[in-house]
């Protein structure tokens, strides 16, 4: 009986020794919760942006039209540009940041094949998609922003799952079917972009803390 124990040990051991080297499994949960924190609150100062600049319906009416005679340089030097790429900045330094911990933590290398084949199948979709919507940009297409974002980062998550946890392939599901939703809502990118990248990266964040760190 010892010796049947000691051998589902030992194939365990060689099975997770065989994942660490296959898969990259330092994602924290944290870094999810604290990602999704971020991104709920630039909703909430994009929204008082708006409500300062004629509200909600303005501001969609804008969104449908092509925001009038704007300029690319001129969107992008808008306030709501300006809290969308601080959002992002805050969200991936905190995500780094847990991320580093757990791997110091598990005694497991941050940077190492796995975390670079990661980073590759993540890079190739949101490399696409940024200049996909750069020139939807330029095109005066604002509206499709909002939803090109959530469908480029999902099919992101998706295509890196093969490479870290297998939850994140439902995460990016999520996103694509709220992203494709939203074309269907244009002017409205706001509560999906809260939706998207807040509630369901806190969501992910809780399921992974569960799980694997509690």
């Amino acid at each position: 009986m010892n010796e049947q124990q000691q051998s589902l040990q030992d194939i365990q051991q060689i099975k997770q020794m065989m994942e660490r080297s296959s898969r990259f499994i330092s994602l924290s949960g944290l870094s999810g919760i604290a990602a999704g924190t971020c991104a709920l609150i630039g909703a909430w100062l994009a929204n008082s942006i708006i409500t300062d600049n004629g509200g909600p319906s303005g501001y969609r009416e804008a969104i449908v039209k092509g925001i009038g005679s704007e300029t690319l340089q001129d969107f992008m030097g808008h306030k709501l540009f300006q809290v969308a790429a601080i959002t992002f900045c805050a969200a991936l330094l905190f995500s780094f940041l847990f991320t580093y911990l757990r791997s110091k933590k598990n005694m497991i290398p941050l940077w190492g094949s796995t975390s670079k084949r990661l980073l590759i199948n993540v890079a190739v979709p949101m490399f696409a998609g940024a200049i996909y919507l750069f020139k939807q940009m330029q095109f005066g297409n604002y509206g499709l922003i909002a939803p090109g974002c959530l469908i480029f980062y999902g099919l992101a998550l998706v295509n890196a799952s093969k490479y870290t946890l297998g939850e994140i392939r439902y995460l990016g599901y999520c996103q694509i079917v709220i992203g494709i939703i939203n074309c269907w809502f244009v002017g409205y990118g706001l509560y999906f972009w809260a939706m998207g990248f807040g509630v369901l990266h806190i969501i992910y964040g809780l399921v992974m803390w569960y799980r694997y760190e509690r």
